[in-house]
């Protein structure tokens, strides 16, 4: 899309088409609000699109079906790349969302008379508010290690993982202790040998303990705590704690769920322990997460000292204009869901004796 010069003037700016995003759109378009997505992917599918394709249906963990239309019917061999996107595709089309692509968002500041300035390479749009839909997927984390640089080998994060078939016949580092280096380690090691190295003792969730609805609310709940209080915010699976599925079974009895200590240091060949030991490695995956996609809203100094945007609800504490969905608590497809509803609610409320 070619930059403009005018400024548009609309009630809300959606940033973000992802679950959380489509949720707040589709809501906001119901009540009536004047509203604008802008996503900065070239098609629909949220951060869906970019996952890996050895990712099927049957490996997710639950896709929550959209206000208004259900999820297709899916085959477990179907690719969670392929499918989602054209659910999202279908479910805009459905609903007229006025969604424009690819729009990439630089900076949210003040426009003046009460209004934000949502800049963007679309050109600048005036908005009495905004809800901030960016997830995280543009912002995988890497920690830094001394001898990074001299790693002769392939460093990847799982943001640009596209399956197990390019490290065949290697040995692989997997560093992390959530779902997808669980997930990961499974596919890697029918074809690779792999070390799994983690910086604290995974959390393995008792097979035999039950864990429903009310157990899932309560840990949603102990993140969100955490982001009220301007908090960064913590992964729901550091409450919840890992679990093996039917597929990973296999691996682990491999022995591949054997983990080591955080190494000290990378070197060219491979990486080194406290104690000196080495092992030697092809290729280092980082499956060590992501952080909040938030660098535009920096000039509306959302930010507590103790580094999150603390929220009340979808809100902003430091600004009622500012609504993030996808963002610590809501981060899942459920809670994108449920927030995408209740930012629209809020909202219309807010924007009342403005429209009224």
């Amino acid at each position: 899309m070619n930059a403009v010069s005018e400024v548009r003037e609309v009630a809300v700016v959606v940033i973000g088409a992802g679950q959380a995003g489509l949720s707040a759109a589709y809501h906001l378009k119901r009540m009536g609000v004047d509203l604008v997505v802008l996503d900065a992917n070239d098609r629909a599918g949220g951060a869906w699109q970019h996952r890996w394709d050895t990712l099927t249906m049957h490996d997710v963990h639950g896709i929550s079906t959209l206000p208004g239309m259900p999820v297709p019917e899916a085959r477990d061999t179907d690719r969670a790349n392929d499918l989602i996107p054209r659910y999202f595709a279908s479910y805009e089309a459905q609903f007229g969302l006025p969604i424009l692509r690819p729009v990439h968002v630089t900076s949210v500041r003040e426009h003046g008379d009460g209004r934000l300035a949502v800049e963007s390479d679309a050109g600048t749009f005036a908005a009495r508010a905004i809800v901030n839909a960016t997830g995280t997927w543009n912002r995988p984390f890497i920690p830094s290690y001394p001898g990074a640089e001299t790693f002769r080998g392939r460093q990847i994060h799982t943001a640009g993982y596209h399956g197990p078939a390019e490290f065949a016949g290697q040995h692989v580092i997997v560093v992390g202790g959530g779902h997808s280096a669980v997930q990961l380690l499974a596919e890697l090691s029918d074809v690779a040998s792999t070390t799994w190295v983690t910086r604290r003792p995974p959390l393995w969730r008792d097979p035999d303990s039950k864990f429903g609805p009310e157990q899932g609310r309560a840990a949603v709940a102990m993140v969100a705590e955490r982001v009220k209080a301007g908090l960064p915010p913590q992964s729901v699976v550091s409450v919840t704690g890992l679990h093996l599925r039917e597929q990973e079974r296999a691996a682990a009895a491999r022995g591949v769920y054997e983990r080591l200590p955080m190494f000290t240091e990378i070197t060219p060949e491979g990486v080194r322990w406290a104690d000196g030991s080495t092992s030697r490695a092809d290729a280092i995956l980082w499956a060590t997460g992501f952080r909040p996609d938030v660098a535009h809203l920096a000039p509306l100094h959302l930010r507590e000292h103790s580094g999150g945007i603390a929220l009340d609800g979808t809100r902003a504490l430091r600004d009622p204009r500012v609504h993030l969905v996808g963002y610590g608590p809501s981060a899942s497809t459920i809670g994108g869901n449920r927030a995408g509803y209740a930012a629209a609610r809020e909202l219309r409320a807010y924007l009342q004796p403005v429209t009224a």
